[in-house]
């Protein structure tokens, strides 16, 4: 049996960050040997390595017993494929292999979100989806994506409009990057697709936008249901999402039973998530509680709803953010011992959406933060996989 830290560690994946699409397509070749093209996928990397090395790894690998010494490895025996778009560190991907789908493509843009997907799956995303052609991307059955969400967002509309720029459709480096998946959608035809974005999709440009994502999956040839759904029904976290889920025609001919899932009552609580004792680094500073006091009673004078949130311990928290690195603002822990309040560390946001705590953390305080900030609520993803399986599987075994 050959371990997958001893592949990494003899290939030296941590010096070969320049080669990430052709790392990223051997540890796909690894996980799918028979998806996909060892020509393909990795030659590239063979022709700037060792080649008789990268032979006899290869080689040892697919003749014994390969173990996934990582936390969430692949199923033996999955139930379904999926592909995971815009992945950042496989929130959604973990919600679907708990189901038994296997992930048979990956993509994702951050290096530092690669780093932590790599740590837990085993597997590096490919780079820009925008580079990457549709054709290549191993056949699926249902077609995951959280895409981008700051052109939608308020924030991102807000912080667009303020420098004079583009927002929604209108911004080419990220609002397009939603015909990216139409095209897949277009090519592959998997069976069912979900796909995640802030609450603000849905009355973004007075509807318009997501008007037309609506459309275009709609011309696609799926039938599409929409709802926004709140994590606090799973985790101490206001943090609504617009959910959007679609069915091909061409297979379940529009009369799929798929309806939203049954949330349950919210019930958890901020001391839930807590560590008993943290690092005092995470106490902010009295300069920085200083500010935060003074910026919130400026704002409240103004009229405005703006300023820091000390947490209800017994409560749940406002919606946490990628911005949450800055300064903790929307999410404080009172400290009864203490004058000033902490922020979260990295593990206690990691429970706060919903991530088991064999999680592997492999970056920096800061580029944790924003990446559990830009996740999702994990069981909430859950329990909308639970639903769109369980529709494929009865109306495959009606059909059959």
């Amino acid at each position: 049996m050959i371990k997958y830290s001893d592949i990494r560690k003899k290939l030296e994946f941590e010096r070969k960050k320049e080669l990430d699409d052709q790392l990223a397509g051997f540890t796909h070749y690894l996980h799918s040997p028979q998806e996909y093209s060892r020509e393909n996928y990795y030659k590239p990397f063979e022709d700037q390595l060792n080649g008789s090395r990268l032979n006899k790894v290869e080689e040892t690998a697919l003749k014994l017993p390969l173990k996934w010494d990582v936390p969430f490895p692949p199923p033996q025996k999955p139930k379904f494929t999926f592909i995971d778009l815009f992945a950042g560190i496989g929130g959604i991907r973990l919600a679907y292999q708990k189901e038994g789908g296997k992930c048979v493509f990956s993509s994702e843009y951050n290096k530092f979100a690669k780093v932590t997907y790599e740590a837990n799956f085993g597997e590096i995303p490919f780079g820009d989806i925008t580079k990457i052609d549709e054709k290549i991307i191993p056949n699926h059955d249902i077609l995951l994506g959280g895409f981008p969400c700051q052109p939608f967002s308020i924030a991102g509309v807000s912080k667009k409009n303020s420098l004079g720029r583009n927002h929604g459709f209108l911004d080419e480096t990220q609002g397009t990057l939603f015909f990216d998946i139409a095209r897949i959608l277009q090519e592959k035809r998997p069976k069912a697709f979900m796909l995640e974005n802030v609450k603000n999709l849905v009355s973004h440009d007075k509807g318009k936008t997501f008007k037309v994502i609506k459309k275009t999956l709609e011309q696609l040839n799926y039938t599409v249901y929409a709802q926004v759904l709140d994590g606090k029904h799973f985790v101490p976290q206001h943090r609504e999402r617009i959910i959007i889920v679609g069915f091909d025609k061409e297979r379940f001919n529009g009369e799929e039973s798929f309806s939203f899932p049954k949330l349950p009552e919210p019930k958890r609580t901020i001391a839930e998530i807590l560590d008993p004792e943290t690092d005092p680094k995470y106490t902010l500073s009295d300069k920085l509680w200083s500010y935060l006091k003074e910026y919130a009673a400026k704002h409240k004078a103004k009229g405005n709803g703006f300023g820091y949130g000390l947490t209800d311990l017994n409560g749940i928290s406002r919606t946490m953010s990628a911005r949450y690195y800055k300064d903790g603002a929307e999410i404080l822990i009172p400290q009864p011992m203490k004058a000033n309040p902490r922020r979260l560390t990295p593990r206690e946001c990691a429970r706060l959406q919903g991530f088991p705590n064999d999680f592997i953390i492999p970056v920096s305080d800061n580029q944790a933060y924003r990446q559990f900030g830009n996740s999702v609520v994990m069981p909430l993803m859950n329990a909308v996989a639970k639903e769109i399986v369980k529709t494929i599987r009865e109306y495959e075994s009606f059909s059959a």
